[in-house]
């Protein structure tokens, strides 16, 4: 060693501890401040998260619509529009778990991409070749576009949440934006094809999942990769089930959401049963709607200061209470009464429901979570109407919303376990 290395290193020796930076400790310094900068621009783009779910759920509810009322102007019978509307649903049925893998393994822009590319390939179809077979294949690629974006929509919106408590005003959005275009996308196609014809409704539709696919890439990419098992073999999504607050929490969650297609199918009949007009019926339907969407504003806005399992065993004992006295509402006020309130307990659903499954599951799962839980929604959806027309046929108008009281009341009992675990 030389005369100067000797001199540099006694004077490095004689300093006191701390008077020379630690490459270390700048090092995970930079990792810190880059992760609190990769987090920043992650929640900078929640609404571009949003407005993606906008349009890609847009483009379904604009397919059903302008599909259906195609089917009614052409002449088809009504049960051809029934079983088309059933089509939303059956592809879902089939992708959810997928879209739940997927969702867990790549995160957002993958899946996205995918929804996009589906809605976008089965609207194309329908606008070349406007026929009832198109038709049936639109309201399969769109359904099946709509949960494989949404999963993973529900999945990224969930690690934007600063905490745990923000989880509540973060789901409330994406509960929202789908109540949003189910009110905005029918309107627009109505004007366009009072206006402009079928097809001018259907390229409506075929621009929407080029603009989510475009909202998609504002958002700052990254891998998740979830761990791999010591057997190299992923888990399976039904495995979950073995979790007793997330199979308590998907019978509340199939309870409350069957309730909600209880009072859609409830509304005309017991309408028409009372010889109420058209418009009157519409108007109770719109108070529900109007409801759902205030709620859930509401959640935004209150979020840290509810208690998500306490706000559910509310709902569920609200909605079971209120759909136990639904036929003896008296008049179109009383109707609009009675679905304003159903509609606040019920739309309060989905935001509480999500925070808590991301609460129950294991970080690395929650995608597959969010898949089992769009499964079995829409594996109800299928067979709900159906059921529900054969049961007032047989019975009374009343007896589905009746029905619906008896199960949500019992869900109530899971509702108050799910804490306990």
């Amino acid at each position: 060693m030389s005369g100067e290395t000797r001199d540099v290193t006694a004077f490095v020796e004689s300093l006191p501890p701390g008077a020379l930076p630690d490459p270390r400790a700048d090092a995970v310094a930079e990792m810190r401040e880059s992760t609190r900068s990769h987090g920043e621009r992650l929640r900078g783009a929640f609404p571009a998260v949003i407005a993606a779910l906008m349009c890609v759920h847009a483009t379904m509810a604009a397919t059903r619509v302008a599909g259906s009322l195609w089917l009614l102007q052409r002449g088809y019978p009504e049960w051809t529009v029934g079983a088309l509307m059933s089509l939303f649903a059956v592809a879902p049925i089939g992708l959810s778990l997928w879209a739940g893998r997927l969702a867990d393994r790549h995160g957002l822009h993958r899946p996205l991409a995918i929804g996009s590319a589906m809605g976008f390939a089965g609207t194309l179809l329908v606008l070349c070749w406007l026929d009832v077979a198109p038709l049936a294949v639109a309201a399969l690629a769109t359904g099946g576009a709509l949960s494989v974006a949404a999963v993973a929509i529900q999945h990224e919106a969930g690690r934007m949440a600063r905490d745990e408590q923000d989880l509540k005003r973060v789901f409330s959005w994406v509960a929202l934006g789908p109540a949003l275009s189910n009110a905005v996308a029918p309107v627009i196609v109505g004007l366009l094809i009072d206006h402009g014809g079928f097809r001018a409704a259907f390229a409506f539709t075929l621009v929407l999942p080029a603009v989510a696919w475009m909202l998609g890439r504002w958002v700052p990419r990254r891998h998740l990769g979830p761990p791999v098992p010591a057997d190299g073999r992923e888990p399976a999504a039904f495995d979950l089930l073995r979790l007793a607050p997330l199979r308590r929490l998907l019978l509340v969650n199939l309870a409350l959401s069957s309730c909600w297609d209880a009072h859609t199918f409830a509304v005309p009949v017991l309408g028409h049963a009372r010889h109420m007009s058209a418009s009157a019926i519409g108007v109770v339907l719109g108070s529900f709607s109007v409801a759902a969407t205030s709620v859930r504003l509401g959640i935004s806005r209150f979020s840290r200061r509810l208690d998500e399992r306490r706000a559910l065993r509310v709902a569920t004992a609200v909605a079971a209470a209120t759909s136990a006295v639904y036929v003896f509402l008296p008049g179109v006020a009383g109707m609009m009464a009675g679905s304003f309130v159903l509609g606040l307990a019920l739309g309060s659903v989905q935001p509480m429901i999500l925070t808590m499954l991301h609460q129950v599951t294991p970080a690395a799962r929650r995608g597959q979570a969010l898949g089992l839980r769009m499964l079995c929604s829409n594996a109800a959806s299928i067979p709900m109407p159906a059921g529900f027309g054969l049961l007032a046929a047989a019975t009374f108008p009343a007896a589905p919303m009746w029905l619906m009281a008896a199960v949500v009341a019992l869900a109530m009992v899971p509702a108050r376990r799910i804490a306990r675990g």
